[in-house]
């Protein structure tokens, strides 16, 4: 105790001396303690970049996470991603995701959504509803650890990796959380390898299943998850299916807003509920509705307004895929191999149900509404 009194008690000058071992989590600051970190996730996004300009089928979020993956158990990068590097690797996790979260919601305005009719909203808030609470419901049957069943829920029934770090910041926990990070980089993998099969296969199913060119892109638009899988899935059937298939899974996104502000507001009551309604260790409670849900759902009212120009929307797209790649990047170094093996085969089984679950509803509803 006498130690520690008198370390906090040492001359300012004093401070600046052990930067580098970041054991003092006062003594680096913010700027310092993350620099390393972040910088490595900005060589991952640049070499996820170009995995996906020489493979155009790999989405560069999905190599991201892989990359991550891989330096995480790199003899030579091992000790860094858990030592130096792990703070700013986790503030990539959570800040970054954050903001690209945010700029999602420039993709999507309310005119959009109400051009498509109330039935087909309808049809898509139902498929939602199928999907999210039968794969949660399956994941917790099969038992998944940790939050795995609610984030594979999420992903596969409202927008993929997007929607999945969306859900995992409404969960109230630490920042610096290894067990949600590795649950989230898993949950993402799995998603996504699923919606790049998606690609090839439900073209093979347009004709068989009987969907006209409408039908088909609403199909798309309903049951695929990642926006760029929707769009690579849609092209085939030409601009028509490609137009439906991106109008209804913007009405997809649009649900972002309600699950995350609901699973919010539902681990917020466990965790005070828990807690004897205490406030954190920083004296603050836990937001009701995360800030940067409040930023989405702005930055949707924006792009509603018709004031911005075409090139601000590409640049704003461009830095969400970015900000969202360095993100992943930095949850994929979380995950431990070995831990993720040993619920492998349940993680497989829950995957390709939860593809059949919203492939079905998603079709039945199409055929109810067209």
């Amino acid at each position: 105790m006498t130690l520690d009194t008198e370390h906090s008690w040492s001359p300012p000058v004093r401070q600046p001396a052990k930067p580098s071992s970041g054991g003092d989590g006062s003594t680096p600051g913010p700027v310092r303690r993350n620099a390393p970190g972040l910088a490595l996730a900005g060589i991952g996004l640049g070499l996820a970049e170009g995995v996906h300009a020489l493979l155009p089928a790999v989405p560069m979020l999905t190599a991201a996470v892989v990359l991550g993956v891989v330096a995480a158990h790199l003899p030579g990068v091992r000790p860094f991603v858990r030592g130096r590097g792990r703070a700013g690797l986790s503030t990539a996790g959570k800040r970054l995701m954050r903001a690209g979260i945010v700029l999602l919601g420039l993709k999507l305005s309310v005119g959009d959504v109400l051009g498509l009719g109330w039935a087909t909203v309808a049809m898509v808030f139902g498929v939602v509803l199928v999907a999210f609470f039968g794969i949660w419901w399956l994941g917790r049957k099969l038992g998944l650890p940790g939050d795995q069943p609610l984030l594979i829920a999420t992903g596969y029934s409202i927008c993929g990796a997007s929607a999945i770090s969306a859900v995992s910041g409404a969960l109230g926990k630490e920042d610096d959380d290894e067990r949600l990070a590795a649950d989230v980089a898993t949950s993402v993998a799995l998603v996504t390898l699923c919606g790049t099969l998606a690609i090839a296969v439900l073209p093979l199913l347009h004709h068989p299943l009987g969907l006209d060119t409408v039908q088909f892109g609403r199909w798309v638009g309903a049951g695929v998850h990642d926006v760029g899988q929707v769009v690579a899935t849609a092209q085939t059937a030409g601009p028509t299916a490609l137009g439906e298939a991106v109008l209804v899974k913007l009405i997809r996104v649009a649900m972002l807003a309600p699950l995350v502000a609901g699973v919010a507001v539902a681990y917020g009551r466990r965790a005070r509920g828990a807690a004897g309604d205490r406030p954190q260790a920083d004296g603050h409670r836990p937001a009701v509705v995360p800030l940067f849900l409040i930023g989405f759902l702005a930055m949707t009212a924006l792009r509603s307004t018709g004031l911005l120009p075409a090139g601000v929307l590409d640049a704003a797209a461009t830095a969400q895929e970015l900000l969202l790649a360095a993100a992943l990047f930095g949850l994929g170094t979380a995950v431990h191999l070995p831990t993720l093996a040993r619920s492998g085969a349940r993680t497989a089984v829950l995957g390709l149900a939860s593809w059949v679950v919203i492939a079905a509803a998603s079709y039945g509803g199409v055929l109810l509404t067209t």
